[in-house]
């Protein structure tokens, strides 16, 4: 097969090909971007492989980084752009389920096509755009097939990690998973654990922002891979409840939505270590238990202007979304209009702090003054008082704070 065109993220990097080419090597475009420039889809790193060693590739290239040269990799600056270039390899025995014990690099393209993960990842493309197929990927492609590249329990055994994307290549690209390949996943799944969490959190994410996350899901519940992730052991009828509260065609606007309504369908009772359990930052954690929160008390009580002001506009919006995705009532105009009619978004926009009200008002820092700075924040937000500094101190007098 031959692609019609050049997607313009190959045009871009053909001199690299071509220079490696001219100084006596083979090379192409390889990988997943190979797969979606065929499916017309988006793509992103453009990765390329050649028959040059590391140190043959530098001697070819002027501007290059050592990134991974111990792996074959090396990467090139060319054209305001950076390229991962790697030598045709084959790996030896894996060792922790994960990382090669020792890389050979060879000459032959095939070899290296054959430590692909799914054979609709194991294609190359020269710089005439012609297809290297080496396993029937673009057969697994028509048909919109997941399938191990050679014997699906070595590909897992080797490297555990590829459980996960295939369940997250699922959810991205609408595949059904073949037969031998799936039953491979499902048998090797207790190797998850070996993983790092940080890694099958990037999976996980990636399967639950997904156009078809339901379809990725389905396939990790039918694996049972659950029970090997972190904190979600004996969860998959939690898991299918999920799918049946959420609408068919719901998806995730944000990741911090995903994993808020995952640790809600999970009914987590500690969900802050959960999230710590998965290795997640700080940020990441905050957000994602904001929006939990906000989801608990949007359960008990309709919006008002405080709830407005402590979660914010945009946490309450996603909120919404789960809620209607559970045809639950919603008041997202509501939400709006009492977001614009807030003098104050944030502590930080009152026009007097603690540091005000000790120097003006003698005050001492101390309980005392938390509690002051509270009633008057609450007061703005509430709008029975204004956010200027006379206003305020004739209100502390009058309630007799001060």
């Amino acid at each position: 097969m031959k692609l019609q065109q050049l997607p313009s993220e190959f045009q871009e990097a053909l001199p690299i090909l071509e220079k490696l080419k001219a100084s006596g090597y083979e090379a192409y475009f390889v990988g997943g971007s190979v797969r979606d420039a065929i499916l017309g889809r988006t793509i992103h790193d453009v990765d390329i492989a050649t028959s040059a060693y590391p140190e043959e590739t530098k001697k070819v290239f002027t501007r290059t980084i050592d990134v991974g040269i111990e792996h074959g990799t090396v990467l090139v600056l060319h054209g305001g752009q950076e390229y991962e270039i790697t030598t045709f390899r084959t790996e030896d025995v894996y060792v922790d389920y994960r990382r090669p014990s020792q890389v050979s690099f060879v000459r032959s393209l095939e070899e290296d096509l054959k430590r692909r993960d799914f054979t609709v990842n194991a294609f190359a493309l020269n710089e005439e755009a012609d297809i290297i197929d080496k396993f029937h990927g673009l057969k697994d492609l028509e048909f919109k097939i997941l399938r191990a590249v050679g014997v699906p329990q070595e590909r897992f055994n080797e490297d555990a990690l590829r459980i996960m994307r295939g369940f997250r290549f699922a959810a991205t690209l609408d595949f059904d998973i073949e037969e031998q390949t799936f039953q491979a996943m499902q048998e090797t799944a207790p190797l998850l654990e070996k993983i790092s969490v940080e890694r099958i959190f990037i999976e996980f994410d990636k399967l639950l922002t997904a156009a078809f996350w339901r379809k990725g899901l389905e396939k990790m519940i039918a694996a049972v891979a659950y029970d090997f992730l972190p904190e979600m052991k004996g969860k998959g009828t939690c898991l299918k409840a999920m799918l049946d509260r959420l609408r068919p065609d719901f998806l995730f606007a944000t990741s911090e939505q995903a994993w808020a309504m995952l640790l809600i369908a999970l009914d987590i009772n500690e969900p802050k270590n959960f999230l710590k359990k998965w290795k997640t930052s700080n940020d990441f954690q905050k957000a994602v238990l904001d929006l939990v929160a906000a989801y608990r008390t949007r359960e008990k009580t309709s919006v008002d202007k405080f709830l407005v002001y402590q979660y914010g506009l945009e946490n309450l919006l996603l909120v919404e979304q789960i809620r209607q995705a559970q045809d639950l009532p919603i008041e997202i105009e509501q939400i709006k209009a009492l977001d614009a009619a807030l003098l104050i978004h944030s502590k930080h926009e009152i026009v007097v702090n603690g540091r005000t009200l000790m120097t003006e008002l003698n005050l001492k820092a101390g309980p005392n003054l938390g509690r002051i700075l509270s009633e008057i924040e609450k007061a703005i937000v509430l709008g029975e008082l204004m956010n200027e500094k006379e206003a305020i101190f004739k209100f502390l007098k009058e309630k007799g704070m001060i």
